[in-house]
């Protein structure tokens, strides 16, 4: 029924009774259970949900989700689909939830229980110096891993990768004839909190990254996990050095993106798109198929597929050289 998280335990199921005593919501509403928290869209009509923009009216319509999260201007429009549970704050109550449901959460200590792996145990891998390694592991066969990684613990690591020097991987599912160049990070928690003036309060990610297959992951990189949802790497996309990517983005196949790059957390990103130096990408933006822009563009609005664009705001590429010739 739902798939079971590598590195969270979640508890088997809230019942709604509870749920509501966390949200403090006095609706009286079946005792019913319910097994985990997602996004709209996978949910299923056993999980609760959450909805807090109108971009996401799509996933709303198709939504399995029978209880949704939201605010109150909002519940009209989740009426039409679903029960609302009407809330101060949409991001806070999702927080409070995926904590409850998934204890640790919050949890991204370091791990001191790395040990240096054994080759009886990881046989066709040539690990270099210094490589700690935590339990779980599963490697695939003709691996390199380079000198002083950290692979913590149920990391998935496909066959005929090159892990580089300095590498950190965790909490992440990567798949065949991967190139992770030295010096990147891969799986820390992304950048989600709520300010607060006497201490910020951390939202927790219980994502994972998954990278696909050839795929080359340049120097410096810094891949974030998501929060609900997981940061997607499709296959054979390119990433230049120094390049973020933040929780919950998703890249598809074939995408070239050179270095310095940003990518703030939840957009999404077609397949064949190119991306030239240090562009920033918003979040929570739709970037379609085949698109280009070009380097040092700001994105602040959806690009439609095809499209070639440049500049801050970023617009049509023709109409940026016309007006700064």
């Amino acid at each position: 029924m739902n798939k079971v998280n590598l590195f969270f335990k979640k508890i088997q199921f809230l019942k709604l009774s509870k749920i509501l005593k966390i949200l403090k919501l006095n609706q009286k509403i079946d005792n019913i259970k319910l097994y985990d928290i997602k996004t709209l869209d996978v949910a299923t009509k056993k999980d609760i949900s959450f909805y807090n923009s109108s971009k996401y009216i799509e996933e709303l319509r198709i939504t399995k989700s029978k209880y949704i999260l939201c605010e109150k201007k909002y519940e009209d429009v989740v009426k039409k689909f679903s029960n609302p549970l009407v809330v101060n704050n949409t991001f806070k109550a999702t927080a409070n939830l995926t904590m409850a449901f998934y204890p640790n959460s919050l949890d991204d200590d370091i791990d001191f229980n790395l040990l240096t792996p054994k080759k009886t145990t990881y046989k066709n891998i040539n690990f270099g110096n210094n490589v700690l390694i935590g339990k779980n592991i599963k490697i695939g066969k003709n691996c390199k891993i380079g000198h002083n990684c950290i692979i913590e613990s149920n990391v998935i690591i496909g066959s005929n990768c090159e892990i580089g020097n300095n590498v950190i991987l965790k909490k992440s599912i990567i798949g065949n004839n991967v190139k992770i160049l030295d010096g990147a990070i891969v799986g820390k928690k992304g950048f989600g909190f709520f300010p607060n003036k006497n201490k910020n309060l951390r939202y927790p990610h219980i994502g994972v990254v998954i990278i696909g297959d050839n795929v080359e992951i340049g120097c410096n990189n810094t891949i974030d996990r998501g929060s609900l949802s997981n940061t997607v790497i499709g296959d054979n996309t390119f990433i230049d050095n120094q390049v973020h990517i933040a929780h919950n983005v998703k890249i598809g196949k074939n995408c070239i993106i050179t270095a310095q790059v940003g990518f703030a957390g939840s957009s999404i990103i077609g397949d064949n798109v190119q991306i030239g130096g240090q562009a920033g990408i918003s979040g929570h933006l739709t970037i379609g198929n085949n698109a280009r822009i070009g380097g040092g563009s700001g994105v602040i609005k959806n690009i439609p597929e095809n499209s070639k664009v440049m500049g801050y705001p970023a617009k049509d590429i023709r109409s940026f050289l016309k007006e700064n010739n």
